[in-house]
């Protein structure tokens, strides 16, 4: 499922109905059973420019809730999250709210003319949707703190030796490699991409022991489907499987 922000008139910056559209189309994204990976994009020269704050302020001091029918693209404001996987794509501004949302996010591409900036301490608040909790994950705490605690800009070259991204692109190659890996992953038994996801995020969320604890009961549920036997005839006849999420 392609997901495309689009207000490029303001550089993407979130308002609220560009807030509440996005959770509203991960909660699609999560219903859909044919659809096996999401993939956030922008519209426009830049993926976004951060919270629109004059417009959003208000709404965040009173406390801003996950639509009805939505999921949580950030995962720490309450709501669902998606069950299966998020790839992102980034080019021109990408500030603030919008690397939090790569940090919850599970692949993340680069235009080489990306620029980040966690600036929200240069505007009198704090990262909060989630760079807190994860940014020190990814990038080791050091490297995390020069950048959320200055709010300094930095590039794509530097985003990519963090971790926060994976792959730096030229500006017309980064669409069509972000479509290449959504499709790649699309194409692997749907079961257990979630299988996958689901216990590495418990590991992170819960710790090595609990999720190693569930590793069984995992492994069973799945040698059970048909998506296995599927594999094993797909490599017993050298072919590549076709997978049917069940």
């Amino acid at each position: 499922m392609l997901i495309g922000l689009d207000r490029p008139s303001k550089r993407n910056a979130f308002d609220l109905p560009l807030l509440d559209d996005l959770t509203l189309a991960y909660g699609e994204f999560e219903r859909d059973t044919e659809a096996r990976v999401a993939l956030v994009f922008a519209h426009g020269e830049h993926f976004t420019a951060g919270l629109d704050l004059a417009n959003v302020a208000a709404t965040f001091v009173s406390g801003w809730q996950i639509p009805e029918g939505g999921c949580d693209p950030w995962g720490v404001f309450g709501g669902p999250r998606v069950s299966k996987p998020v790839i992102v794509a980034v080019q021109g501004y990408c500030y603030t709210i919008s690397i939090e949302l790569m940090l919850a996010s599970d692949i993340n591409l680069c235009a080489s003319n990306t620029r980040f900036a966690q600036m929200e301490v240069q505007r009198g608040i704090f990262p909060f949707g989630g760079a807190t909790l994860r940014m020190h994950q990814t990038a080791g705490w050091g490297n995390a703190m020069r950048w959320l605690l200055t709010g300094d800009e930095f590039d794509a070259h530097e985003a990519c030796r963090l971790g926060l991204v994976q792959e730096v692109l030229a500006s017309e190659e980064l669409m069509p490699r972000a479509l290449q890996l959504a499709e790649r992953v699309a194409a692997q038994a749907p079961l257990g991409v979630q299988a996958t996801l689901a216990s590495a995020r418990q590991a992170v969320n819960e710790g090595e022991t609990a999720a190693a604890a569930d590793l069984p009961t995992t492994m069973r549920r799945l040698m059970a489907s048909e998506d296995a036997q599927e594999g094993v005839r797909a490599m017993q006849e050298r072919r590549p499987g076709e997978f049917k999420g069940r």
